[in-house]
């Protein structure tokens, strides 16, 4: 067993599958938009675990929901339901499109299910052939070999053997593509509707409305993978609220739980009545525990006040890029919704974000990349304008150092 000495990053390269290539540093308590550290340097977090911390670090409300149902029940199989995963799912459809939800433990785990629904809806009303599925490039769906290959990017789903059959992807916002491609043959059509990991690339409104008639017209199913547009991400409870169009299955995983693992798959009775009994399960999925904070969640964050703050902070946060912007050239745009942004990088710094990612941790702040030219920005929806501020001076000493190199380097 690890001693409290022995608890260092290099344990990590001696115990753990290097898959991941974390930071030195180790994170050991949170409070808000604020980070400790082991040696106890503060660090403010405009990445919320990649958009997962909605609702910040500790946030009391999810502390009372999961405190409270620790001393209650914590399991139970599916053979058995339970009541907050009752209540949350009643709350999901009510705040929906939805009739029916589906409960999983991960983003990859809810797009697996959406993914076999409409597989199995297409078989049972058009037969085998009909079994095409439309994907993006630069998409992500998650790290299960069939949610890897329907996402739109090669690097993370080569070299595994053969993948799974009738997956075909094409460029983002291009209609005609998709409209050329499309055919009776067509299952469904998988899309986030706002790309994130693919560089916080927002669709234009006629293509999201050309995708959903392109859907009905070919009887495919139009499935929105909200996993980090979800819960409030871009200002709306989910991103389809504000594109005015409704898909067929949505699936919401990340700061569903603020921070607690669970996932969520929302369709309606007609297409859910396709996983019958035995047909599809999950050992945790419906978690009393998961459940029950991701209702303090929900409740929490459809609140108007706070859908109405995360607008007003993502203002707050292109004002303090563009400021930093003006005194060091270094983004050609600020693109995404709500608290999912993206600053591209200008051409002379293309493919340098992970620098700026790790002279920001040197200042004591989080950050994302979305690829080798966006660094993104995913902080709690109800960050302080005071964190929002220190954080930006911080990115902004981060760049000033890197001006610095860089001129050095000329």
């Amino acid at each position: 067993m690890a001693t409290e000495e022995k608890l260092q990053r290099s344990l990590f390269n001696e115990v753990m599958v290097p898959c991941y290539a974390p930071m030195d540093i180790i994170p050991v308590r949170g409070q808000g938009s604020r980070l400790w550290d082991q040696q106890q340097r503060e660090y403010i977090d405009f990445a919320g675990g990649i958009a997962v911390s909605c609702l910040g670090h500790c946030h009391p409300v999810l502390v009372e929901a999961l405190t409270e149902q620790a001393q209650k029940l914590w399991h139970l199989s599916n053979v058995m339901t339970n009541e907050p995963a009752l209540r949350l799912a009643d709350t999901l459809t009510q705040l929906t499109f939805a009739d029916k939800v589906f409960f999983a433990n991960s983003g990859a785990e809810a797009n697996e299910a959406a993914l076999k629904l409409a597989r199995r809806y297409a078989v049972d009303n058009f037969g085998a052939d009909k079994d095409q599925i439309i994907a993006f490039n630069h998409g992500f769906h998650g790290r299960t070999f069939f949610t890897v290959t329907v996402g739109g990017q090669s690097t993370y789903s080569d070299g595994f053997g053969p993948k799974p059959q009738a997956v075909t992807h094409i460029p983002y916002n291009d209609l005609a593509a998709i409209a050329e491609l499309m055919s009776d043959k067509t299952c469904a059509v998988m899309m986030e509707p706002l790309q994130g990991e693919g560089g916080v690339i927002s669709p234009t409104i006629e293509f999201v409305q050309g995708v959903r008639e392109l859907c009905d017209k070919h009887h495919a199913l139009l499935i929105f993978d909200e996993v980090q547009t979800g819960n409030g991400r871009t200002g709306d409870l989910f991103a389809y609220q504000g594109l005015g169009v409704t898909p067929d299955i949505l699936t919401t995983a990340k700061s569903l739980g603020g921070g607690f693992p669970v996932a969520a798959m929302l369709t309606t009775t007609a297409f859910a009545a396709h996983l019958k009994v035995g047909t599809h399960g999950s050992t945790y999925g419906g978690n009393p525990l998961a459940c029950a904070v991701a209702e303090a969640v929900i409740n929490t964050i459809s609140q108007p006040a706070i859908l109405a703050g995360v607008k007003q902070r993502e203002q707050w946060f292109r004002d303090g890029l563009m400021q930093i912007n003006h005194r060091y050239p270094i983004f050609s745009e600020i693109r995404g919704k709500g608290l999912l942004l993206g600053a591209v990088l200008c051409p002379q710094w293309q493919g340098r974000a992970r620098d700026i990612l790790v002279a920001a941790g040197k200042e004591g702040l989080m950050v994302l990349v979305a690829g080798t030219d966006v660094v993104r920005f995913t902080p709690s929806l109800v960050i302080d304008k005071k964190d929002i501020d220190e954080g930006m001076q911080r990115l902004e000493a981060a760049i000033a150092t890197l001006y610095e190199l860089h001129s050095a380097e000329l």
